[in-house]
């Protein structure tokens, strides 16, 4: 017999980016995890609108359901030493930092004991897909993905290449070996979910750190891969920082700086790329990448506070262009584990950007902003036809959303006579974890604190 699930009460979710549907008084069906019916009234609907083994959630006044958030750039070993290394250059935070934490998941104890916390912190704060960046070991990616699995948050997980210039407690030993390891996570992934009848929620994504860490022998040995394998998503860093440009520039002087051009040379560039920061982006890059159908992870918080300067993202030039963007944690670059922090630092930012840019890229709107949080995030890891919003066909990842009075949360209090709208902005722009009722991946609950 079908599991079925049915919502009562206000829902919320994008229709596209400008769009912002709050209906409060609808019926949402769920059936084996998925959407079947979103009624915009549940007055007068008809008695047969759901069979009577349904299990019937009705939501309090004030509360409310979104989509789950998307985090479309994510450092999983990073998770321990979020804020530490604020105000370093990109590459000096690497090696101060960085590095001497991601060697510690060589210990797959360690990485077992960290990953525990990391996906559930996530998952509490109604994150319900991440695309993982993995440290560089084998084995440590494997539990990561294992952990992702059996929590049931959907996510893509990568192990980190490099093989070149970093140190050596940390660089892998050959192009050879790395590729031969990064094959053994794709197929070990991808065995977690064999007996299950639906696709997959753990994905494998080809993750070169960036360009300074692999050598051209590797990079074109990940280009075959994703060559021959049509259904794998690629994850990068790609014009984060000027230090990093500059130093990409100098490795690989035959680009003239353009890395839209060095990464497609290697076959790493198509509509499954998830391309993070792209902070300083000339036209023929916004040109190239819009072109392959790439997708942009922007993160305010990492670009604001590590890496070397006021970095801001053209994010309003991006949609212009039609170019995909989502938003990134970016953890532990960007210091919190949570979207709404990253959603009200995207605000910021786009503040800042309106300034610079004497007006001509507008400050994205708050609409805008919730967007790139689920449907934009769910577009730049092509999952846009299961995630994102509650459209009927759709896999029901989503939030339950319960506001505070008094001190119960950070959020601003709600008060008589809040309208949904009001109450789901102060939830947005000021609330917590603890508002988190209950987390739903594919139907299942996952976290909440109800």
């Amino acid at each position: 017999m079908a599991s079925v699930l049915v919502f009562q009460g206000t829902v919320i979710h994008s229709i596209d980016s400008e769009t912002l549907k709050i209906l409060d008084n609808a019926t949402l069906v769920v059936t084996d995890g998925r959407i079947t019916a979103l009624h915009k009234s549940t007055n007068d609907l008809p008695s047969d609108s759901f069979p009577p083994n349904a299990s019937i959630h009705r939501l309090p006044p004030h509360d409310f359901l979104i989509p789950g958030f998307v985090d479309t750039h994510n450092h999983a070993p990073q998770w321990p030493m979020r804020g530490l290394g604020q105000g370093l250059h990109i590459l000096d935070w690497l090696n101060e930092i960085t590095f001497p934490v991601e060697a510690r998941f060589a210990d797959p104890a360690y990485a077992t004991s960290i990953y525990e916390h990391t996906v559930e912190d996530f998952l509490r704060q109604g994150i319900t897909t991440a695309s993982y960046y993995s440290s560089r070991h084998r084995e440590g990616t494997k539990i990561l993905a294992e952990i992702c699995h059996r929590k049931g948050q959907r996510a893509f997980v990568g192990k980190c290449n490099m093989d070149r210039n970093a140190p050596d407690y940390i660089q892998e030993e050959s192009a050879s070996v790395s590729l031969r390891e990064t094959e053994e996570c794709i197929q070990h992934i991808r065995g977690l979910s064999k007996n299950d009848h639906q696709e997959h929620l753990v994905k494998p994504v080809v993750t070169p750190r960036f360009a300074i860490s692999c050598t051209p022998e590797l990079l074109q040995g990940l280009g075959e891969i994703v060559k021959r394998d049509d259904a794998l998503a690629i994850q990068t860093h790609f014009n984060e920082a000027q230090q990093e440009i500059d130093a990409t520039t100098e490795l690989f002087p035959q680009f003239a700086g353009s890395e839209a051009d060095l990464y497609e040379s290697y076959g790493l560039l198509n509509a499954r790329s998830i391309l993070a920061h792209c902070t300083i982006m000339t036209d023929y890059e916004k040109e190239r990448i819009h072109s392959l159908d790439c997708g942009v992870a922007h993160c305010p918080i990492a670009n604001m506070t590590v890496g070397g300067g006021f970095m801001v993202a053209p994010v309003r030039d991006f949609l212009r262009r039609g170019i995909k963007v989502g938003l990134g944690t970016d953890s532990g670059g960007g210091w919190a584990s949570g979207m709404l922090a990253v959603m009200r630092q995207a605000m910021i930012a786009s503040n800042a950007r309106e300034v610079l840019s004497e007006g001509k890229d507008k400050a994205l709107s708050f609409e805008e902003t919730f967007y790139l949080a689920t449907l934009g995030g769910a577009k730049v890891l092509c999952l846009e036809d299961r995630i994102g919003n509650f459209q009927v066909g759709k896999e029901f990842d989503a939030v339950w959303v319960t506001t505070t009075t008094g001190l119960q949360s950070a959020m601003t209090p709600r008060e008589d006579g809040d309208s949904p709208r009001r109450v789901f902005e102060k939830y947005i722009m000021t609330g917590d974890d603890r508002n988190v009722a209950q987390v739903y991946v594919r139907g299942r609950k996952v976290a909440g604190t109800r």
